[in-house]
């Protein structure tokens, strides 16, 4: 049963931001351009045997809110087998982003929170996330952030995997952190922190099979890689078949497979128990 931990289903307010301009010349214009149905995503997991998916919120500095809690929470009730949330908050208001991390983890079901770095133009050390961090690992789940540089035209410092992951890992050791992405073209960086960490996370987001670096495939391998890497596909950017074309050319063992797919997602994030 493969797991996807990365995942949007668009709003039309997501897909018509100047910010994905770059992502649309990627994908030869393919993403939608008017509201998707939510039976479109389940569809597009369907076809690839993807059984569970992690859908994120999307919020940034001043009122940028391109997905919302909200929304998330009404798609997750459509098919709460099926889907599961990634909150998002306010880094600019800490105490409302503590209280709206809660309130959706204890209320709604939510299953860890996402903040994407480079969206704020603020590294993951900054103060502003450290109340978060604390409130994560009272609840019991996840911080999921991005590594690497950025697709969009936006500065990529805050994607780097040594020093701010490193050091939120060293500041806050009980907080499970999974880093999307890849962490390309710092990969051998990010490896080197998953390795380091007994609570850094590696997912393959934004990346099809056949792009995975080969110091991540080379990790997948060991006895800690096997452990430490979760799939994810970034979709919309990229569908579910196109991302697992060439799984079976990874090398990778029936348990490697297995963990890689399913059992370590599931054992990060502890919350999905109720969804799969």
């Amino acid at each position: 049963m493969t797991i996807d931990v990365w995942m949007q289903h668009p709003t039309q307010r997501f897909l018509d931001h100047e910010m994905l301009a770059t992502l649309r010349r990627w994908t030869g214009g393919a993403m939608p351009d008017d509201d998707v149905p939510i039976d479109v995503t389940i569809a597009a997991m369907d076809a690839a045997s993807v059984a569970v998916g992690l859908l994120s919120a999307w919020r940034g500095p001043n009122g940028l809110d391109l997905v919302s809690n909200d929304e998330v929470a009404a798609w997750v009730r459509s098919h709460p087998d099926r889907l599961a949330g990634l909150a998002t908050v306010d880094l600019d208001r800490p105490m409302e982003a503590v209280r709206e991390l809660r309130r959706r983890v204890r209320d709604d079901g939510f299953v860890g929170l996402r903040v994407v770095p480079w969206l704020w133009r603020l590294p993951p050390t900054d103060r502003h996330y450290y109340p978060l961090f604390a409130e994560c690992v009272e609840l019991g789940v996840p911080f999921c952030t991005q590594v690497g540089h950025t697709g969009p035209l936006r500065p990529s410092e805050t994607g780097r995997p040594i020093p701010y992951i490193d050091e939120v890992a060293l500041d806050f050791p009980e907080l499970v952190i999974v880093c999307g992405h890849v962490g390309y073209p710092w990969t051998e960086e990010m490896v080197a922190v998953a390795r380091k960490h007994p609570n850094v996370y590696i997912d393959t987001s934004a990346y099809t099979t056949k792009r995975l670096p080969a110091e991540l495939v080379a990790f997948m391998k060991t006895e800690t890689g096997q452990r430490k890497v979760l799939f994810g596909t970034n979709y919309p950017m990229i569908g579910h078949t196109h991302a697992l074309d060439g799984l079976d050319e990874l090398g990778l063992s029936d348990a490697a497979r297995h963990d890689y797919l399913h059992a370590n997602a599931a054992r990060v994030f502890a919350r999905l128990e109720e969804h799969i």
